[in-house]
């Protein structure tokens, strides 16, 4: 190879794409403004806000101490937004999206939940009406209403006037239940004892007027962690990372699309009269786009460490080695666009479905671990894959050094494979 002929194609190719000042604003704008986007809404700098609350919908058509209590209880949950409308009123707002879930609890729901908490009864019945678009709200919605329903119905039943009765009522009929005498005689001590704790235990202020029941039996403690102590969640660290990657590769077919406007022209054919290799004129095509992908990658951080505090909380070189392969990387994706498209619009469109793809596939648009377990598994064959989890490891996760080595030595491998299938295939001349 002749280094001094490499370094002069390199500087050739940086001196026409620089020239162009209008692409090389937007190669700089776009990824930047689309990060920016994107991490504003996933988290920005991770300071302290208000979780954004899910709309529910709660209809009451019991009215009694239970369904009161219930209401109560979901009101003050702090990820919900309550509104009490009608049944009609709650339907239609499901349907026009207006609230996620809306939450029917019916007429006799309280006696008939206590009847069936001690066993003399069927269990009633909790409408839960949801937007098919808010699957994973209406979840949360019914495991919070699970919590909020158990401790209202056993506090009642255990210390509240018409838990008594019902139990009093219960405890009449266990005659009638048809259990063995033993268990019978069991149920109806385990009834009558609680009953008489409630009624004539005094609380902590020495009153009798205790209500107990059944509550959660732990508190929840919620730590964030990083690979470092007291670094918080920069949601615009990942969101430039893939818009970063996203940008590289769009510019890279961008690379390789002029190679085929260049190939038209006939400008490799009269390359290959000149005193250098096939394989050095890849080289230095790859290089001089590599450093232009570099650039872009960098400035972009740089942006975002400037404007929006995103810092490089782990290795500094790690850091550099994903940059640089990542852009190998996105330089050799753009050769073999050149080496296999045919005609510049075709080999534009078909690239760009295979980046929007890959980029999906990578987690930059969103995190791998909502996709299908199969699906995971397979985004391990995408070189976006590991640049994202190489830069998010050098930035907001704080890894040391050793975190990047097997994104890089990956991204690398990918550079190469693709290199090599661009120096197999690749035309120096229209057929």
């Amino acid at each position: 190879m002749a280094p001094t002929q490499i370094l002069a194609m390199i500087r050739k190719d940086l001196q026409v794409h620089y020239s162009d000042r209008r692409a090389v604003i937007m190669s700089f704008v776009a990824p930047i403004a689309i990060a920016s986007f994107l991490g504003a809404i996933t988290g920005g700098r991770g300071t302290p806000s208000e979780p954004a609350k899910i709309p529910v919908a709660m209809v009451d058509q019991d009215g009694s101490a239970v369904t009161k209590a219930i209401l109560s209880a979901v009101q003050d949950d702090k990820s919900l937004q309550v509104t009490v409308p009608t049944a009609d009123e709650a339907r239609d707002s499901v349907k026009r999206g207006d609230v996620a879930v809306a939450v029917i609890i019916p007429a006799g729901f309280g006696e008939a939940s206590g009847l069936a908490f001690f066993g003399g009864g069927d269990k009633p019945d909790i409408s839960i009406l949801y937007d098919p678009s808010h699957r994973a709200e209406m979840g949360l919605v019914r495991g919070l209403m699970t919590q909020h329903v158990m401790e209202a119905v056993s506090r009642e039943m255990f210390g509240g006037a018409s838990g008594r009765q019902i139990a009093e009522q219960t405890i009449r009929n266990l005659d009638k239940s048809g259990m063995p005498d033993a268990q019978r005689a069991l149920l109806r001590n385990l009834l009558m004892s609680v009953q008489k704790f409630y009624a004539e235990a005094p609380d902590a202020n020495g009153s009798t007027d205790r209500r107990g029941g059944i509550t959660l039996p732990y508190a929840v403690k919620e730590e964030a962690v990083t690979g470092r102590d007291n670094v918080p969640y920069n949601g615009y660290a990942h969101s430039f990372a893939g818009m970063g990657i996203q940008f590289l590769l769009f510019a890279m077919i961008d690379m390789g699309v002029g190679i085929l406007l260049e190939r038209q022209r006939g400008l490799w054919k009269r390359l290959r009269s000149a005193p250098i290799s096939r394989a050095s004129l890849l080289l230095g095509k790859a290089l001089s786009s590599s450093i232009i992908a570099l650039i872009i990658l960098v400035a972009a951080f740089m942006f975002a460490g400037i404007v929006f505090g995103v810092r490089i909380q782990g290795s500094v070189p790690g850091f550099l080695a994903v940059c640089i392969s990542s852009s190998l990387m996105a330089a050799a994706f753009g050769l073999l666009v050149a080496s296999i498209g045919q005609t510049p619009g075709g080999s534009r469109g078909v690239a760009s479905l295979a980046v929007l793809l890959m980029v999906m596939l990578g987690g930059a648009w969103m995190p791998t671990f909502i996709f299908p377990a199969w699906l995971q598994r397979l985004t391990v064959v995408m070189p976006t894959r590991w640049a994202v989890d190489g830069l998010d490891a050098m930035t907001w996760r704080g890894l040391n050094g050793s975190a990047a080595v097997l994104p890089t030595i990956m991204l690398i491998g990918f550079a190469l494979i693709f290199g090599t299938l661009a120096l197999m295939r690749f035309r120096w001349e229209e057929a």
